[in-house]
Parts: structure tokens; sequence; C-alpha cells
């Protein structure tokens, strides 16, 4: 790659700005250096803004679309990513790894500025880090950020203050629910990362998940949102090499592998009090897996969609 991850996200972060008052979105300076893109706080934002947002989260390397869908008969978009770059745009860019805390402001940021930190343990399984004149993150929040976080995020990628820049939408918004339901492909990564899986073997990547309507509140959207890549998720991974290793892998990667799968998040989210470390690791990830050897010509599925629950979780 000719860019850095930051270097494409910032491209995006100011074609978004070129647009901003289409995109429903406002820019901001903190007090001491950086600035924010509000992309649901005070201002409205809409899925476009989403899309981008999501863009920007995968350091550019990856598209992100809506297309038709449904859900128990009645009309839902599906958010859908693609990409060739699969470990870099998922696991170092867009995963949500770095805890950011102020304060009472706390989210986990995501986006190539944690490649500029890589401080993370997942990049020394990836592989990948980078270093940036300039930063870009995402955080899922109803609050600014700080100068203290935006000040911390400088000193940990080694950049001024004032070349850190942080896109933010809550949960409950549409431009929030598109960036956290694009991480369909993401999930699968992870989940193969922690199943010790070689990334090097994923060479490029689909998903789509139902895009939930936007919840009452951040608490409600969170058990949306959630459901959607957990029981609404399909990924299809091209990948390389053996048979044999897909076919020992395979069923431990869907959402349904674990004990916790079955009903919708928001009762599983509150029978372990809203701790999201108490939920079994293991349900993080899509219904569906779809492994499809580009060596071989076999193709390899796993676990399914769960329409009933995903219809359940969205009020249809």
């Amino acid at each position: 790659m000719t860019m850095s991850l930051n270097c494409r996200a910032l491209e995006a972060v100011e074609a978004l700005l070129a647009h901003a008052e289409e995109r429903r979105v406002a820019v901001h300076l903190v007090e001491g250096g950086g600035r924010y893109v509000d992309c649901g706080i005070e201002r409205r934002g809409g899925i476009l803004a989403g899309i981008e947002l999501a863009r920007i989260c995968l350091g550019g390397l990856a598209e992100v679309s809506i297309v038709p869908g449904e859900s128990g008969g009645i009309a839902v978009p599906l958010v859908q990513v693609v990409t060739d770059h699969p470990a870099q745009a998922c696991l170092a860019s867009q995963y949500a790894g770095w805890a950011l805390k102020d304060g009472k402001f706390f989210a986990m940021g995501s986006g190539p500025m944690r490649a500029a930190a890589g401080s993370e343990a997942i990049y020394d399984v990836v592989g990948f880090r980078e270093t940036a004149v300039a930063v870009v993150g995402v955080v899922e929040t109803r609050k600014p950020p700080t100068p203290a976080i935006m000040a911390r995020i400088a000193a940990a990628c080694r950049v001024e203050p004032t070349a850190v820049t942080l896109l933010a939408a809550p949960t409950a918004s549409l431009a929030g629910g598109v960036q956290i339901v694009a991480r369909s492909v993401e999930t699968a990564l992870h989940k193969l990362a922690e199943l010790e899986f070689e990334l090097s073997r994923i060479v490029s990547a689909h998903g789509t998940a139902p895009l939930p309507p936007v919840a009452a509140s951040d608490l409600a959207a969170i058990g949306r949102t959630n459901d959607a890549v957990l029981y609404g998720g399909r990924v299809i991974l091209a990948v390389t090499g053996d048979d044999v290793s897909l076919e020992a892998i395979g069923p431990q990667v869907p959402s349904s592998a674990s004990h916790d799968h079955g009903e919708p998040f928001a009762a599983i989210f509150a029978r372990y009090n809203n701790d999201f470390y108490a939920v079994d690791p293991h349900l993080f990830s899509p219904a569906e897996i779809v492994f499809q050897n580009v060596e071989t010509g076999k193709v390899h599925a796993y676990g399914r969609v769960a329409d009933d629950v995903v219809a359940q979780s969205f009020g249809l």
C-alpha cells in the first residue's frame, strides 16, 4: 500500500467535512488541540454519514454500502462490507480495542489511530503497525471527547494534539448504528485470531448484517446492534491453505458456538449486570461463517442466521 491507514482515513474525513451540511455532521475544535466530528451527538447525522464513518474506521481499506434485505418478511437494510485487506482494515484499524477514559468520559476507541499507538497485543498477531504524522479515530459516545483524551491519544501515537481527529456518534443514532453493524467481518476475524487461525490465509472478505431501527436509548441500541451481527451477520472469507484445518476450526467460529447464544443480547447483557467482560467471549462473532478455499475450490459453511431473534430484537 502506498498510503498509511491514517492517511487514507484523513482523506476520507476531509471528504466528509466537504459535505458536512449534507451529511448533517459538524466539526469542533478541542481546547488544547485536536478536533472531533459530531456525527450524531448534537448533529443528526444519518445513514450516509454512517457509511463514511464506517469506511474511516476501516482505514479506507474497505467498501461499505447498504443493500436490500429483510427479516420476518419485513424490509431491513443490510450493511455490507467488502475488503481485500481484512486483517489490516478490520483488526489493525476497525476493532474497538482502545479504552479511553477521563472523568465521566469513557469510550472504546476504534480506527487507524490504534495502529499508530500499536500497544495492543493484536498488533503482534496481525504483524502490522504504522508511524503517522496525523491520526484518526472513531468513538461510540454521547459525550464530546475531552482535552485530556485528545492529549492522551496524541502522546500514545507520538503526534501533536493538533494532529488528532476523532469522529463520534452514539450507539442510538443512525450513523452510530451503521458503523457498529459494519463490524460483521471484524468480529469473524477477531474470533479467528482468538482461535489462533493464521490470519495471512484470509485474502478477501465480504460481510453483511441487518441495520436495526434506532433504539430509544443507547443501552437498548447496544442490544440491537449486537443482535444484528450475532444473529443476523453473514461473513464469507476467501482463504488459502488446506481444508482439514478449516473443517476443524469452522464449528468454533459462529456465535452459536457460545453457551450464551439463543436469546437477544439485551437479555444476556442484563443477566450479567451489563458487564461485557462477563459475557462468554465466544458469543461475539457472526451468525454464519463461510470459508471459500481459493486454492482447492471447496466451500465450508458453519452456523445459521436466526431471523426470529433478529425480529424480536428489532421489534418487527
